[in-house]
C-alpha cells in the first residue's frame, strides 16, 4: 500500500512560551523552536506500522519555508521510506483551502492508496484533511484512533465519539483520513537514524512542478483571513468545594439552584 503523510513544522509548546506581537497579527516567532506537529507524528507511526504489516511504502510531505525539510527529514528519520517538500513564496499565507489545493496536486502526481493527516494542526481549525477528501473526491473520516486492514482494499476504522463511546466502520480505499492521538506511540528517532538520512534528496515541488495557478494559494487566493489574534482575560478562578462526600454534594445542588442549572 502506498501511503502519503501530510505533516507540518509548528511552534514546540513545550518548548516556547507563546506570546501574541505587538499589533496583534500573529504571535512572537523570533526565536521558536519548531518541530513537527504531535497529531501528524501519529499519522507517520501509524503509516509505517501499515507499510511494516501489509508492504508498500510510506511518503511524508510538508509545505511550508526552507526550515521546514528538519521536519520532514525527522519523519524520514523515523522510517518514511521517502520526503517531498512543497515550497513556494506563492504558498505563504495559504489559507486551508489552499493547503488542501497544494496538497491535492501533489496527491494527483503520485499513485497513493492511503492519505494519513492529523486531526489538527497549530491552527486548529482541523479542516485541511476533510478539504483534500473533498477535493479528490475520496471517503474522508476525522478523529480516527484505531486501523486494521480488511483486505478487498477495505479498512476497518474505529473513532472515539461522544461520551467516550467507539465507533466503528469500513472505509474503501483509496481514502483520506485524519489521526487522533492516542492511537499508537510514536517510536523514538535517535541520532543515527537522522545521520543515516541526512545526505537524501528531497524533491522540492511549487507552484510550477505541481500545476496549480499562483492564484489559487497564498493570500491572494485565501477566502478565510486571520486579523486578530489575542490572550483571553483570566476569569475568577474556580471554587473549591470542601467538606465531606455529603456536604460537598450538598453544596453543589445550592450551587447549581442559584445559577439556575436545577430548580
Amino acid at each position: 500500500m502506498e501511503i502519503l503523510v501530510c505533516v507540518k513544522r509548528v511552534p514546540d509548546t513545550s518548548e516556547n512560551e507563546i506570546t501574541v506581537n505587538r499589533d496583534g497579527t500573529d504571535i512572537e516567532r523570533e526565536d521558536l523552536v519548531y518541530s513537527v506537529n504531535e497529531w501528524d507524528n501519529y499519522a507517520v507511526e501509524e503509516a509505517i506500522r501499515l507499510r511494516d504489516t501489509g508492504g508498500g511504502s510510506v511518503t511524508v510531505v510538508s509545505l511550508g519555508p526552507e526550515e521546514t525539510e528538519e521536519v520532514i527529514r525527522r519523519e524520514m528519520a523515523m522510517g518514511a521510506d521517502k520526503g517531498i517538500h512543497l515550497m513556494d513564496p506563492v504558498f505563504e499565507g495559504s489559507d486551508g483551502r489552499g493547503v488542501a489545493a497544494a496538497l491535492k496536486a501533489e496527491v494527483e502526481k503520485g499513485n497513493y492508496d492511503l492519505v494519513l493527516t492529523g486531526a489538527q494542526a497549530d491552527d486548529g481549525a482541523g479542516q485541511v484533511g476533510g478539504m483534500l477528501a473533498a477535493m479528490l473526491q475520496w471517503p474522508f473520516a476525522a478523529l480516527v484512533n484505531h486501523i486494521e486492514m480488511s483486505g478487498d482494499g477495505i479498512l476497518k476504522i474505529g473513532r472515539e465519539i461522544a461520551g467516550g463511546n467507539q465507533e466503528f466502520s469500513e472505509i474503501r480505499l483509496p481514502c483520506v483520513l485524519s489521526i487522533q492521538t492516542g492511537i499508537n506511540e510514536p517510536r523514538y528517532v535517535g541520532i543515527r537514524g537522522i545521520r543515516k538520512v541526512a545526505s537524501l534528496e528531497i524533491p522540492v515541488h511549487g507552484t510550477a512542478e505541481l500545476g496549480i495557478p499562483p492564484e489559487a494559494v497564498g493570500e491572494v487566493g485565501a477566502k478565510v483571513k486571520r486579523i486578530d489574534y489575542f490572550v483571553p482575560q483570566l476569569g475568577d478562578g474556580a471554587e473549591i468545594l470542601e467538606g465531606s462526600q455529603e456536604e460537598i454534594i450538598d453544596k453543589l445542588i445550592e450551587l447549581l439552584k442559584s445559577k439556575g442549572g436545577i430548580k
